[in-house]
């Protein structure tokens, strides 16, 4: 089955969508269609990532992750590009989940690290170069390139990236968690610079209006899964360089940001989901493990960073 957009260019706002799953750890899969109708209806959404780390794909068969793939696809399919992540310690791993992925109708694929190569990658930028190119010269979709934390063994030098842009024309963005302003700022200068640009797609949710201010093409983020409509309302503020409008929807993105990304990192998407259920728009917020449901006082905090963002009416849900 071919792309169902040919030519999608990652750009503008693009949220990963959670997956919920029942009280027996199989997805919900009406629960996650009403999901993926709910993001993908936001106006100034521009596309979906669905296998990725905000739809626990580590926690997914790969049989889970076509099934996925194909609700997402039956769902939006017609609106919406879909971009596929491709999450694999192993390159022929990585390279059989990135056909399946093009053969099941995704637009684009989100390529993420091996985690195998954290401990002295540096010394060897090559392997984590190669990955992408096994991948690219397997399947002809646009590649969305995850640039990780330094502190995580698994960043790209931007040599490589610029290196990698020359050499592969499907190379398309970058989905940018280096989690440093200066060489986020960096990123966006060299990879927009090039001759043939790679857009830089912010996901430094603690930070989102500054990088957007710096020049990102757009955004992917997990986060987009409770606050699209902010977050596609910052970035068209900041599009058309009305800052105090982008000023005013950032302060009350922060709140979510405070609450979804605090320590443990690791519980991020756990906590969207307990947000989702306090909005009435999950039923329930399950994790498979090895996470586990957060405690009750961290749900009362999410539910006062939701008040705070003006998303819910806190009396309403006392009276509840």
């Amino acid at each position: 089955m071919p792309a169902r957009f040919p030519g999608f260019e990652p750009r503008g706002v693009i949220p990963a969508v959670l997956l919920p799953f029942q009280d027996d750890l199989s997805i919900d899969e009406a629960s996650y269609r009403a999901h993926l109708r709910d993001v993908g209806g936001v106006r100034g959404v521009t596309a979906i990532t669905t296998n990725a780390h905000a739809s626990e794909v580590a926690s997914c068969d790969p049989e889970e992750q076509d099934r996925v793939l194909e609700i997402t696809l039956e769902e939006l399919g017609g609106r919406l590009p879909v971009v596929n992540g491709v999450y694999a310690d192993g390159t022929l791993q990585a390279v059989r989940l990135a056909k399946r992925a093009a053969a099941g109708g995704a637009s684009a694929l989100l390529v993420f690290p091996p985690g195998v190569l954290a401990r002295g990658h540096a010394a060897r930028p090559d392997c984590l170069a190669d990955h992408v190119r096994h991948i690219a010269a397997a399947v002809d979709l646009p590649l969305i390139i995850f640039q990780y934390p330094a502190v995580t063994g698994l960043t790209y030098p931007l040599e490589t990236l610029v290196q990698l842009a020359e050499e592969i024309p499907t190379f398309r963005a970058i989905k940018d968690w280096c989690n440093d302003p200066a060489l986020a700022e960096r990123h966006i200068q060299v990879l927009h610079g090039l001759p043939r640009p790679v857009h830089v797609l912010s996901t430094h949710s603690a930070w989102l209006f500054a990088s957007l201010v710096t020049g990102a093409a757009g955004l992917l983020s997990g986060s987009g899964s409770v606050i699209a409509d902010l977050q596609a309302r910052l970035f068209e503020a900041v599009q058309r360089g009305d800052m105090a409008s982008a000023q005013a929807l950032n302060d009350r993105i922060r709140p979510t940001a405070q609450a979804f990304y605090a320590e443990p990192f690791f519980d991020m998407h756990n906590r969207m989901k307990e947000a989702l259920v306090l909005l009435g728009k999950l039923p329930r917020a399950v994790v498979r493990p090895p996470l586990k449901k957060i405690e009750e006082r961290e749900i009362r905090r999410i539910a006062a960073a939701l008040s705070e963002a003006g998303l819910l009416d806190r009396r309403r849900l006392a009276a509840e």
